[in-house]
């Protein structure tokens, strides 16, 4: 049966999109060929409020979690596998100018309700609402759901040649589209992350740590530490370096608890330098879109992009301007695609 909408790439943006397919009524399938480098199935899926050694408040999240939050429940009941864990950070400061920072911020009000209370052994702060998404789970049983319905087909696919067999076709492929393809005039930039897999017992389950890197509890006696940034890689080989530092961290974070490192994870990210997502039709070929640029903050933005191509596809909604790819129309065009 011709599928009205294909969604080329089944990672966190097609997985989020096709569940929104599917809620909508559209007649969809996906096409995924599993890319190595993808950042989806190896990423940690931490919702964190407050970020960064500037502690800024992630972009957009007072709109963007409750709707997260509301996706995420209803992907759980529908796959019938957990997948959201709320959760708090415990932000350790590094050196003073992280507390004068935090001073700053909280005297002009612009953390909100994310900035909690001191911690208790005063080396740093709690933030509140943060959560954690099993991304590895949810892509698995979501993958499993639509191979059952006869909606998911695996290989590499000529978008060139699919554009004649569907109304529309969505480029949700990550750093495999960014890097080739009609979407060449976006600025793209990439950013190799590795993680940890630890072996570590007595961590709070619902407790993540942060200073520089992160430790989060994956499950009983089970912990990701993470994640490294080297811009402009795209390669999915680990480095010595990268569990250098991570090791170097986990020392620091875990204060003298025992650990074992049990694995080691590669992913490319990709991201935009306003550090915006991307979403939209391309300007010369509108059966042409794509949702991309997630960056390490996926989890978040995703359900809400996902929404804004069903309103766009149902209601003619324009996309919002911040993540419209039509900021980028201005740039060099790429090599075109025939229609």
């Amino acid at each position: 049966m011709r599928a009205d909408f294909l969604i080329v790439g089944q990672g966190l943006a097609g997985t989020l999109l096709a569940w929104e397919c599917e809620r909508a009524g559209f007649s969809f399938a996906i096409a995924d060929a599993g890319h190595a480098t993808a950042s989806s199935g190896v990423a940690a899926g931490i919702i964190n409020p407050i970020t960064g050694r500037r502690l800024v408040k992630s972009w957009a999240i007072d709109g963007r979690l409750p709707v997260a939050r509301a996706a995420y429940r209803e992907l759980e009941a529908a796959l019938g596998v957990p997948l959201w864990r709320e959760m708090r950070v415990r932000r350790i400061f590094s050196d003073e100018r992280d507390r004068r920072v935090l001073a700053d911020k909280r005297a002009r009000g612009e953390l909100g309700v994310f900035a909690g209370p001191a911690t208790e052994e005063g080396d740093g702060f709690w933030i509140e609402r943060a959560a954690r998404v099993d991304l590895p789970a949810l892509l698995a049983a979501a993958r499993e759901r639509w191979r059952a319905m006869g909606r998911l087909r695996t290989g590499v696919t000529d978008v060139a040649a699919e554009l004649a067999q569907h109304d529309l076709v969505i480029d949700c492929t990550g750093v495999a589209g960014a890097r080739g393809g009609a979407f060449g005039f976006v600025p793209w930039e990439y950013s190799k992350g590795e993680t940890l897999t630890l072996a570590v017992d007595g961590l709070a389950p619902e407790v993540i740590l942060n200073r520089g890197h992160w430790v989060l509890p994956v499950s009983p006696g089970v912990a990701w530490i993470g994640a490294t940034h080297r811009p402009g890689a795209i390669d999915a080989v680990p480095t010595a370096a990268a569990r250098d530092a991570l090791e170097a961290s986990a020392r620091t974070l875990l204060a003298g608890r025992a650990f074992a490192v049990t694995g080691q994870m590669v992913g490319v990210r990709v991201n935009l330098l306003d550090k915006h997502p991307v979403v939209g039709r391309h300007p010369a070929m509108t059966r042409l879109g794509l949702l991309n640029g997630l960056g390490s903050k996926g989890a978040l933005h995703a359900p809400a992009l996902a929404r804004q191509w069903v309103n766009h596809l149902t209601e003619g909604v324009p996309f919002d301007a911040e993540v419209d790819v039509a900021r980028f129309f201005g740039c060099p065009a790429s090599q075109a695609l025939s229609p």
